[in-house]
């Protein structure tokens, strides 16, 4: 009687590349396979053992518990693959990070421990910049990988899509517009209103929204960064109009959002230089963020 096989590599690729895309057809173009080919990978895994891995939210594939927990356990199996090339470097490998305080408090150093508990033949440093240290830093080489949240000049370096996520309106959970399912622009007339600065393009898209509705609100501060938007929300000034991303994974205590429909969008990427080969570390870095960043209500994968 031939010996039945219970784990499959090619199943376990697939999985993994459906994991960092969120819908088939992209998992196709990472895997080189065709759309169908990947669905049937996926159903043949999800009968072996016995748990549906993923369910369909939107028009897009949101992975299960059962799938985040099978994916955590795949960890070392890709990093033993990994090593048949051949041993680690005697030296530790470095990866210098910048990004912006809203990604880099929290998520980023969170990303970095967990990581790092796990690859000790890496060493990792992070500094934060404003996006357009960012662009500049990873330029002109005195960094290896950025995380921004606008789309500034990118010459001399490469924007890859990591998140997208819809505009919402903060406020305290006891603030009379968290009555609403969703704030709309006329909502915010006369209302106390913690605004970006006009450095940033957001402003000038809110401000124009607002005018064409003939919608007034009362500006109680600027700021240039979605915490620090959150923040004096929390202290009570008034609501603002964010990007959640990565804001909506946090304990924000009584902060609340609410859907903004507008146009008004994010886009977060992951900035690269354009003129040198990705360094190791970093494709191990960028494949842990996306493979362990939890999904949310206000932004999906790209």
């Amino acid at each position: 009687m031939p010996r039945k096989t219970w784990h499959s590599l090619p199943e376990y690729q697939t999985f993994r590349a459906m994991m960092e895309s969120s819908t088939t057809a992209a998992a196709a173009r990472r895997l080189g396979l065709s759309q169908s080919a990947v669905s049937r990978s996926l159903s043949s895994l999800e009968a072996r053992i016995g748990n549906a891995l993923f369910e369909r939210d939107a028009g897009r594939l949101k992975p299960t518990s059962a799938a985040t927990m099978l994916n955590a356990r795949l960890d070392g199996l890709f990093e033993a693959l990994e090593q048949i090339d051949g041993p680690p470097d005697s030296e530790r490998e470095n990866l210098r990070i910048i990004a912006p305080p809203t990604f880099a408090n929290k998520f980023l150093t969170g990303h970095i421990g967990s990581f790092l508990k796990t690859r000790s033949d890496y060493f990792l440093s992070l500094e934060f910049g404003p996006s357009e240290d960012v662009i500049l830093g990873v330029r002109a080489g005195r960094f290896d990988l950025g995380v921004i949240g606008v789309e500034p000049t990118r010459a001399g370096t490469k924007l890859i899509p990591f998140r997208r996520s819809v505009a919402v309106c903060a406020m305290l959970s006891d603030h009379p517009l968290a009555k609403l399912k969703e704030v709309s622009p006329g909502d915010l007339h006369l209302a106390n209103l913690i605004a970006q600065s006009y450095r940033h393009a957001r402003r000038s898209q809110l401000e124009k929204l607002l005018q064409e509705q003939s919608v007034k609100p009362n500006i109680v501060a600027e700021v240039t960064s979605s915490v620090a938007a959150a923040e004096l929300v929390q202290a009570g000034l008034g609501v603002a109009i964010i990007n959640p991303f990565p804001l909506a994974l946090q304990d924000l205590g009584e902060l609340v959002f609410r859907p903004f429909p507008s146009a008004l969008s994010y886009q977060t990427y992951f900035v690269t230089p354009d003129d040198r080969p990705l360094s190791r570390v970093a494709r191990h870095f960028m494949q842990h963020v996306r493979l362990h960043t939890p999904s949310d209500t206000f932004s999906s994968v790209v």
